[in-house]
């Protein structure tokens, strides 16, 4: 994998485990097909270059009701998880406060006790403007930390955690937006010393810039309909890394998200909305390197840590350049970057804003991670409390670690307005 081959060249040559806690994390992001190697043939056709960063559980939805519907989020209908998704959109929520908390068991078919847990909070500032702040924290579960001869180093429980504020505003009649920041704390190692190199926490900082725009339209005769889209570049932020030595850092998830809703109210008793996001990684892709003949790995170039590029472009540059690169590094050119776009679709069918019936899909290109999934879910409302579940069916489920993924969340809502469409 990319993490083992970075700590392989930058001479970090006597692990005294294995990272398996590096491993897991990034089965967070890529649960659905991660491989023992970065670039291989899949099935003679294209060439396997999975895009890794730090933290991956920063892209893990947090929320029952978007789990459900396909890890859609960028422009559905606000609620007091918008934090994660697009929170712009705070500034036109239903509530004049809302409390949150999500629980979702993780690749619980790898590992029994990984864990994520969001709490989230939100409040109307007056009617143009709102503040909102999110705590994510997220356990791999026990894990036994071994030395370099197999030893038994104990058990341990490596976490990491996110903080999040952001103030959003109405800029116009229909468009908003918001700026959020971020601290990121991951602590994998817990101060294990590692191939006689110590090791601590790993500590960044993003932000996020967002923007929701929606408008009351005429498209259907006799049902009312709200057209709706937003774009969040989220995760802006400094790399991350392990160690005080000279292990370089490595980008963390800056993510583009973008795409429509389409909302109808149907009568006084039934409303359905459509919703689309498209996704891409703001990091670097990985080149391919020239690899030796003989051996087999790649040719490093003399006086230097690197090694010789047979196509694409050193990833190795700064978190600015890296978002401008990732736009066009690709090794395989244009085609590769359009398998670098990840879709998910959705559909949320509410009656009597009581009862929601919600459904989605999620697609992923096999090169670029495989994760191909169909979510299913529910929510409840009474009075100001609101219970939503959402189950994850993979489309490939032979050994799939994302297979019977739940999520729950349990929302309090007060002083909603009921009469906002």
């Amino acid at each position: 994998m990319r993490r083992l081959a970075t700590i392989s060249k930058h001479n970090i040559t006597r692990l005294s485990m294995k990272l398996k806690i590096t491993f897991l994390a990034l089965l967070t992001a890529f649960g659905g097909f991660v491989q023992s190697q970065t670039y291989q043939e899949l099935s003679g056709r294209n060439t396997l270059n999975v895009i890794t960063t730090a933290v991956p559980f920063l892209m893990i939805a947090p929320d029952a009701r978007a789990g459900s519907m396909g890890d859609v989020g960028v422009s559905s209908n606000p609620d007091v998880y918008s934090m994660h998704w697009n929170p712009a959109k705070y500034a036109v929520m239903e509530s004049d406060m809302s409390v949150g908390l999500s629980y979702s068991p993780w690749l619980r078919n790898l590992v029994p006790d990984m864990n994520l847990a969001y709490l989230a909070f939100a409040k109307r500032v007056d009617q143009n403007s709102s503040v909102a702040a999110t705590l994510r924290f997220f356990t791999l579960g026990d894990i036994q930390f071994t030395d370099e001869f197999g030893g038994d180093n104990g058990t341990y429980r490596p976490s990491e955690w996110a903080l999040d504020a952001t103030y959003s505003r109405k800029l116009t009649d229909h468009l908003s937006g918001a700026v959020a920041g971020r601290f990121i704390y991951s602590n994998l190692t817990l101060g294990q010393n590692v191939g006689g190199a110590s090791t601590s926490a790993g500590i960044s900082a993003a932000a996020d810039v967002a923007v929701y725009w929606e408008k009351e339209v005429a498209m259907f005769r006799d049902i009312d309909s709200r057209l709706a889209w937003g774009i969040n570049i989220s995760n802006i932020g400094t790399k991350l890394g392990y160690s005080s030595s000279s292990i370089k850092k490595d980008f963390i998830p800056t993510n583009l998200r973008f795409g429509p809703t389409l909302h109808l109210t149907i009568d006084d008793y039934n409303e359905i909305s459509f919703s689309l996001d498209v996704n891409k990684l703001l990091v670097p892709t990985p080149p391919i390197y020239k690899r030796d003949s003989v051996t087999g790995n790649p040719i490093p170039i003399p006086g230097t840590d690197k090694y010789e590029i047979l196509s694409g472009i050193d990833d190795e540059v700064s978190v600015v350049a890296g978002i401008l690169q990732s736009f066009y590094d690709s090794p395989g050119g244009f085609e590769e970057e359009m398998r670098e776009l990840s879709l998910s679709i959705g559909a949320e069918y509410w009656y009597n804003k009581v009862f929601a019936i919600r459904g989605g899909a999620f697609y992923e290109d096999a090169t670029k991670g495989n994760r191909k999934f169909f979510t299913l879910g529910a929510g409840l409302r009474y009075n100001v409390f609101g219970l939503d579940f959402s189950y994850l069916i993979p489309i490939d489920s032979r050994n799939n670690p994302l297979q019977n993924t739940l999520r729950f969340a349990l929302t309090f809502d007060l002083d909603a307005n009921k009469n906002r469409k």
